[in-house]
């Protein structure tokens, strides 16, 4: 008894050894009996997809392709630090531009609303048409107009020429052409004791000094050879 005893306690320790085993084999029968369907469908799926590029495909190029990835490793992975540098650069000025992407769409809004970029059109537009009626010596020889139109600007700017002209810009106004008469040699030497013709011939003369200047050097020249 004895002996059957201890085989049947040897037998329930075997069968309580083997009992975790075949419940993990049959643990495993199941995932496998899951997976089968599965990988039947991943399989058709793959197969679709490959034909799609069954054309562009060369086995070839992919081992040359293999080849060239594992020379250049290091460069790929600067790529890859590179890439995560640029990732994080994206993720900080993204709240930036969350804020400056609305106020830049109100400010061109604005400036549309002012009509700076029909302006801008119309400058564009001009520019062609100058294109197609001037050749480039013709735009070199407006150029160099319009530098000295500038230098002519520059000196206008003076305190002294603005006022002239802002003076010369008023005479229109005080001149009465509609009553203007014919005056004889008497009349004019009337018209002398005139305090207003007075300061008129003042100015005439004043004028005139001034004028010399459009005859340059050669007039103050000339002048101080006669005067000698």
């Amino acid at each position: 008894m004895e002996n059957e005893e201890l085989i049947l306690a040897k037998l329930e320790n075997l069968e309580s050894q083997i009992e975790p085993m075949v419940k993990f084999a049959q643990g495993i029968k199941e995932l496998k009996d899951d997976i089968i369907p599965l990988q039947n469908i991943a399989i058709q799926v793959l197969i679709k997809e490959l034909q799609d590029v069954e054309a562009g495909f060369n086995l070839d190029d992919f081992i040359v392709l293999i080849k060239q990835s594992l020379r250049s490793t290091n460069d790929l992975l600067f790529a890859m630090k590179s890439m995560s540098s640029m990732i994080e650069f994206a993720r900080d000025v993204e709240p930036l531009m969350k804020s400056a992407v609305p106020q830049l769409i109100e400010y061109l809004d604005e400036m549309e609303q002012k009509g700076v970029f029909r302006m801008m059109k119309a400058m564009l537009d001009m520019r062609a048409k100058v294109a197609a009626a001037y050749d480039h010596e013709d735009i070199e020889q407006i150029g160099d107009v319009m530098v000295t139109l500038l230098g002519l600007a520059k000196k206008l700017s003076d305190p002294k020429a603005l006022d002239f002209l802002e003076k010369a810009a008023a005479i229109p106004a005080h001149a009465d052409l509609a009553n203007s008469k014919k005056m004889g040699p008497f009349k004019l030497m009337a018209a002398g004791f005139d305090d207003e013709i007075k300061d008129g011939l003042g100015v005439m003369i004043e004028l005139t000094k001034a004028m010399s200047v459009l005859k340059g050097d050669e007039g103050k020249v000339g002048n101080n050879t006669s005067s000698d």
